[in-house]
C-alpha cells in the first residue's frame, strides 16, 4: 500500500532489532544493523548502508511498511552491507520527513528509500541536495529526477483479481471495498476491484467506505476503524470483503473471521503474516505489490555500481503486481481459481485494460 494510533500491533515484528533515538527532532525511531560490512566485496560501493523510512502505520503493519522491511533484510544478507530504518511520527510534517531523509544521506547511506507517496516533497528536496545518493520513492511518479528512482505499482491490475476473486467466491453476490484514506491513490484500488468484479456479474452489489479523508487522521494506521467499517459492510450483506487500508486492514480481516467470511488483504501476502495466523482461514488472497523486490533490486543496483534511475513500474506481466494463493481453501475453489487465473492471462495479453479511476 500504498503505501499507511500507529502504536497498535497484533504483534511485533519478529525481528529483533535495536532501537536508537536520532539526535535530531521529527526523526522518529530507528532500528540499525551495525555488525554488518559497508563495503562491497567488488569494490563499487561504499556507502553506509541502506536507509529505509517507513510509511505510516510503521513497521508490523503486515502490509505495506513490512514488505518494503522485507526487500531491505534480503538485501542486507545478501550483499553484506549495513541498514538503518527507521519508524515515522505522529502527525508528523512533511519538514519532518526532510530532515529524516537528510539525516539518512548525511550519514552516508545509500540508497535512500522513502516508503509510500507522503515522501514524495521530502525525497524531492533531499534528492537536489545529495545528487550523488540514490534516492527511491515507493508509490509516486512525480519527481523524475536523474538520482531518483520512482517505484511504482500497477495496483489496479492486482485489485482487479481481488475483483474476480471476490466475484467469483461470493454467496450473496453482495462484497465490499474498504479504503484507508480517500485519495486517488487508493482510488485506483477500487476502480480495479470495482472492474474486475463487474466483469464476472455485472449487477453484483458493492459496498463502499473511505475511513478517512486524510492520513493523518489514521486512516491506514488505525485496526478498529478497520473493524467497525466491515462489520457495517458485513451487517449490510456483504460476504467478502478487500481492504486497501494499510494496517487497519488488521480490523478488517479480524472482523471478516469473526463473521464467518472472506477478507481479501493487500500488498502482503497477508495469509502468511505471523500476526494474522488466527484468522488466515477466512483470508481468501491478496492483491500483492512486491514491493520488498522493488527495494531489494534497487540496492542490487547501487551496489553493483548502476544505479536505477527514472519510472520503474510493476504489473502483472513483470510479475511487479499479482494475487496470492497460499490459502489451501482457495486452492480448492476451482471455479475461483481458474476464474482469476483466466483475469491475469487477459490482462498480460492485453486482451483486458484495467481502469485507474
Amino acid at each position: 500500500m500504498r503505501l499507511i494510533s500507529r502504536r497498535t500491533r497484533f504483534s511485533q515484528t519478529a525481528v529483533t532489532v535495536a532501537v536508537i533515538a536520532l539526535a535530531a527532532a521529527g526523526c522518529g525511531k530507528s532500528s540499525d544493523d551495525a555488525s554488518s560490512d559497508t563495503g562491497s566485496s567488488s569494490g563499487k560501493y561504499s556507502g553506509a548502508g541502506i536507509g529505509l523510512a517507513y510509511d505510516v502505520g510503521g513497521k508490523g503493519d503486515q502490509s505495506f511498511n513490512d514488505a518494503a522491511y522485507a526487500g531491505f533484510q534480503k538485501a542486507e544478507k545478501k550483499f553484506g552491507i549495513s541498514g538503518r530504518d527507521i519508524e515515522p511520527q505522529d502527525g508528523e510534517s512533511d519538514a519532518d520527513k526532510v530532515q529524516r531523509l537528510e539525516q539518512l544521506a548525511k550519514a552516508g547511506y545509500n540508497p535512500v528509500i522513502g516508503v509510500g507517496y507522503a515522501y514524495a516533497p521530502a525525497v524531492k528536496k533531499v534528492a537536489a541536495e545529495y545528487p550523488k545518493v540514490t534516492f527511491g520513492m515507493i508509490d509516486d511518479s512525480t519527481i523524475k529526477s536523474k538520482n531518483v528512482v520512482d517505484m511504482v505499482f500497477a495496483a489496479e491490475q492486482s485489485s482487479y483479481l481481488a475483483g474476480v476473486a471476490a466475484a467469483s467466491a461470493t454467496k450473496k453476490d453482495h462484497i465490499g471495498f474498504i479504503g484507508g484514506v480517500d485519495i486517488p491513490l487508493i482510488h485506483t484500488f477500487e476502480a480495479g476491484f470495482d472492474q474486475g468484479a463487474k466483469s464476472v456479474n455485472p449487477k453484483i452489489k458493492i459496498e463502499s467506505q473511505y475511513l478517512t479523508q486524510t492520513a493523518e487522521e489514521g486512516g491506514f494506521a488505525s485496526p478498529d476503524k478497520g473493524k467497525d467499517a466491515a462489520q457495517g459492510q458485513i451487517d449490510a450483506g456483504a460476504d467478502v470483503i478487500y481492504h486497501a487500508a494499510g494496517l487497519s486492514g488488521q480490523g478488517v480481516i479480524q472482523a471478516a473471521a469473526a463473521a464467518k467470511v472472506w477478507a481479501i488483504g493487500v500488498d502482503s501476502d497477508q495469509y502468511k503474516q505471523s500476526a494474522l495466523a488466527k484468522y488466515k482461514d477466512y483470508i481468501l488472497g491478496s492483491a500483492l505489490k512486491n514491493v520488498g523486490g522493488a527495494v531489494y533490486d534497487l540496492v542490487q543496483s547501487v551496489y553493483e555500481g548502476k544505479p536505477e534511475s527514472g519510472v520503474v513500474e510493476g504489473t502483472l506481466k513483470t510479475g511487479g503486481v499479482g494475487f496470492a494463493d497460499s490459502n489451501p481453501k482457495y486452492k480448492a475453489m476451482t471455479k475461483v481459481v481458474a476464474a482469476v487465473d483466466k483475469a491475469k492471462q487477459d490482462i498480460i495479453d492485453g486482451k483486458v485494460t484495467v481502469a485507474t479511476k
